[in-house]
């Protein structure tokens, strides 16, 4: 009888410890809490431990080994290189479509569009690294694409990520190009459209498409399959258009 206890509080003890690990890029930040609790409703025991940062850092470490179970990119360069090194199992799905906008933490004259970088009295504008953040290489291809980045390229501050270039918007720079989903954190609820910030003209960037895999190391975890499911449910997709996410 003390053995079928002794069981029976392992087998519960294993149900609560179930957790799983996801890498996710730094625009998913402001909608990741939402995501998570809408998944607990129906996965109750699953806990979900959350790395964020560039999509080509989280990246690296997948490739070096890091224990990620699933990846939610800023773009589908990064999964669809893990893929074809098989180290994602599922080939890369679109599961959110981002955008861009531009953000001044004072109030400023949008009608000019994005030429207001060039501005003589905007003296620095944040944008993430190009090199490894997806938004920043929309940003620096929308500057480019408007004819406007020559001229103000002096002006530039990198941040690492896309979640940090919008804290150099609001504390370091005169303007920052972010994702826009950032801007539906309630903590962003003081900055208003068409005073604070506008959208820049997704005709001037490639789309910003973003995708989902899971690593290799999850092949059997049911609870990993189940979060996966989720990204790419209905129910996901409303929390997504509600963070400003276009969605397939």
């Amino acid at each position: 009888m003390k053995f079928h206890l002794l069981l029976l509080i392992l087998f519960n003890s294993f149900i609560y410890a179930s957790q799983i690990n996801i890498a996710v890029a730094a625009n998913v930040s402001y909608a990741i809490d939402d995501l998570i609790k809408e998944f607990n409703k129906t996965n109750p025991h699953t806990k979900v431990l959350v790395t964020l940062g560039s999509s080509g850092k989280l990246t690296a470490q997948i490739k070096n080994g890091a224990p990620y179970n699933i990846f939610m990119a800023a773009n589908m360069k990064y999964p669809n290189s893990l893929y074809e090194d098989k180290i994602a199992i599922t080939k890369p799905v679109i599961y959110a479509q981002g955008s861009l906008a531009i953000l001044c933490s004072t109030k400023k004259d949008f009608s000019q569009g994005i030429n207001l970088v060039k501005d003589k009295n905007i003296e620095k504008i944040a944008i993430a690294n190009p090199k490894t953040a997806p938004y920043g290489k929309a940003a620096l291809q929308a500057m480019q694409n408007a004819k406007v980045y020559e001229e103000i390229k002096s002006k530039l501050i990198y941040a690492e990520s896309i979640s940090q270039t919008v804290t150099y918007t609001t504390t370091a720079a005169d303007l920052g190009f972010i994702a826009k989903s950032s801007l539906y954190s309630p903590k962003m609820s003081q900055y208003k459209k068409d005073i604070n910030w506008i959208d820049v003209d997704p005709k001037l960037y490639t789309p910003i498409n973003q995708g989902i895999v899971i690593i290799n190391n999850a092949k059997d975890n049911l609870e990993v399959k189940a979060f996966y499911d989720f990204i790419l449910s209905n129910s996901a997709k409303t929390i997504f258009k509600n963070f400003g996410y276009l969605v397939p």
